[in-house]
C-alpha cells in the first residue's frame, strides 16, 4: 500500500467512527487542562481524573498555585507518578504564568515550552486542544501506533514522528487525528500485545500485514 493510500484509509476510518474524539482528561479551563496535561506525563489519565478534582478546588487559578508550597501540592498529587518533580513543575509553571503571561495561558509553543514541566508534546496539547492549531503532541501511544500503522517510516523521535505525520496528514485532522492515535493505542493497539484479531483496521496496517500471514482473515 502506497503511504499515500494508508493515509486516507486512516482518515476514511476515523473520520467515520470516532469523528469528535477528545482528551479524556478531565478539565473545565486552559489553566486546569495545563496542570492535568503536565501531571498525565508517564501516568494514566483515570488516574489523573482521580486527584485534580480535589486539586483543582484547592488552586483554582495559577494564583492559589504560584503562592502554594511545593509540599503542599505534592500532598495532592502523591499517588501520580513523580510527584515530586511534578509538585515542583506545578508551583513553577504557575510562577512564571503570572510573572511572564499575566496568568494566561500562551497560544505559542515557544512559549509553553519557557512553562517548567512543559515539554513538546505537553506545549502541542495546549496549542491544538485549546486553540484548535494544528498541532501533533507526541507521546508514547502515538509513536507507537504511527509507527505500526506504517504512518511514519524510519521515525526514531517523537519530534521526527511529529513532523512526518504534520507533513502528510490533512491540516484540518492534525489536531483530531492526534486523539485517534492516541485511543486507539490505548485501547487496541497495547505496547506489549497489541489486540489484533479485534482491531478494524488491519487492512491498512504495516505491523498486521509484516507480522501475520496473508492466511489470516482480515478484520475489516
Amino acid at each position: 500500500m502506497l503511504k499515500k493510500d494508508r493515509y486516507k484509509a486512516f482518515v476514511d476510518y476515523f473520520s467515520t467512527h470516532n469523528p469528535d474524539a477528545e482528551t479524556e482528561l478531565h478539565y473545565s479551563n486552559p489553566y486546569e487542562l495545563l496542570v492535568a496535561v503536565i501531571l498525565s506525563a508517564q501516568c494514566t489519565d483515570k488516574r489523573i481524573n482521580q486527584v485534580t478534582p480535589a486539586l483543582f478546588a484547592r488552586y483554582p487559578e495559577p494564583e492559589s498555585l504560584a503562592a502554594s508550597s511545593v509540599e503542599e501540592v505534592f500532598s495532592y498529587i502523591r499517588s501520580v507518578s513523580y510527584p515530586n518533580n511534578k509538585a515542583k513543575h506545578l508551583v513553577g509553571m504557575a510562577q512564571k504564568l503570572l510573572a511572564e503571561f499575566d496568568g494566561v495561558v500562551p497560544e505559542k509553543i515557544e512559549d509553553l515550552v519557557k512553562l517548567p514541566g512543559v515539554g513538546r508534546k505537553t506545549a502541542n496539547v495546549i496549542s491544538s486542544v485549546v486553540y484548535d492549531n494544528p498541532a501533533m503532541a507526541v507521546d508514547t501511544h502515538v509513536f507507537r501506533v504511527a509507527n505500526r500503522l506504517g504512518l511514519t517510516q524510519r521515525a526514531t523521535t517523537p519530534l521526527a514522528v511529529e513532523k512526518q505525520l504534520v507533513k502528510h496528514l490533512p491540516e484540518e485532522t492534525i489536531k483530531v487525528a492526534h486523539h485517534w492515535l492516541i485511543l486507539h493505542g490505548r485501547y487496541i493497539c497495547l505496547a506489549r500485545k497489541p489486540k489484533c484479531e479485534i482491531c478494524p483496521i488491519t487492512y491498512f496496517c504495516q505491523y498486521f500485514s509484516k507480522n501475520f500471514s496473508k492466511q489470516t482473515t482480515l478484520n475489516v
